[in-house]
């Protein structure tokens, strides 16, 4: 396992790095043939970032500076680093790549559909939203996401709003704790200021339940994986799991299938 100690020397190699194919210009300082080093001076890029520049001047020498990740932000922006170099330099710092702010997102790539509706077993796939994106037709029958407009197609919003949904489930009031733990932690992902606080603040203001669920703070166990779905007059165990199609968009499938016996 890599260390900070083992990193430090790499951290220092890539600040110099970036540092050097930094121009002036890019952060608006005069630039001019008279500069002896190429891009930024240390001093410059430590003014930018808002640090001194012995503290600097230490990082980019290997030497044991601990670093907070509001400094790593800024200086990623300072330093136009692309969204892998800022993950890099993350881990070079922290061992540990950096939170990211997730942002709702509503395309989903053909592959993936083509393998969601390949499948055997009831799928649909989630954004950070919750918003059900597509879904094929062994989902449609389970959950009867066709009779709702695209638009009011989200997981959160059916759970609380949709009765004949709720009733699908053996046990709704289990299911639905269960489903604002999983969400808060998409929550705790999102943005500030986006349509995801808009849907909790809608749903807060329409169902009591959610309101008195969201405010309570609770975080039960883990879900088990199994639901008790009542089907046809019936009730049926059916395991689901979720993949992550992709990390960067935040796009997840979520697949059912019936629990085998034993």
């Amino acid at each position: 396992m890599r260390t900070l100690e083992r990193t430090r020397q790499d951290l220092a190699a890539f600040l110099r790095t970036c540092r050097e194919r930094t121009q002036p210009e890019q952060v608006g300082l005069p630039g001019g043939a008279r500069r002896r080093t190429p891009g930024l001076r240390r001093e410059e890029l430590a003014a930018l970032a808002g640090v001194g520049v012995t503290w600097y001047t230490w990082l980019e020498q290997g030497r044991d500076s601990g670093v907070s990740a509001d400094f790593l932000d800024r200086l990623a922006r300072v330093l136009s680093l692309s969204a892998a170099e800022r993950h890099h330099l993350f881990l070079l710092a922290h061992n540990r790549p950096p939170v990211e702010q997730g942002k709702t997102w509503c395309t989903v790539p053909p592959l993936v559909l083509r393998l969601m509706h390949d499948l055997p077993h009831a799928a649909y796939i989630l954004n950070l939203r919750w918003d059900i994106l597509a879904f094929n037709s062994a989902a449609d029958a389970l959950f009867g996401f066709v009779r709702h407009e695209p638009i009011q197609r989200n997981l959160l919003w059916l759970m609380f709003m949709d009765p004949d949904l709720r009733a699908r489930f053996a046990d709704p009031q289990v299911q639905t704790a269960q489903v604002i733990s999983r969400f808060r932690q998409d929550y705790a992902r999102a943005a500030k200021a986006t349509d995801i606080d808009a849907l909790v603040d809608e749903l807060a203001t329409l169902s009591p339940e959610f309101r008195e669920m969201w405010r309570d703070q609770s975080v039960p166990a883990p879900s088990p994986g199994v639901s008790t779905l009542n089907l046809n007059g019936e009730r049926v165990n059916v395991e689901h799991t979720s993949f992550i199609t992709d990390a960067d968009r935040h796009l997840r499938m979520v697949v059912y299938a019936r629990q085998q016996a034993g």
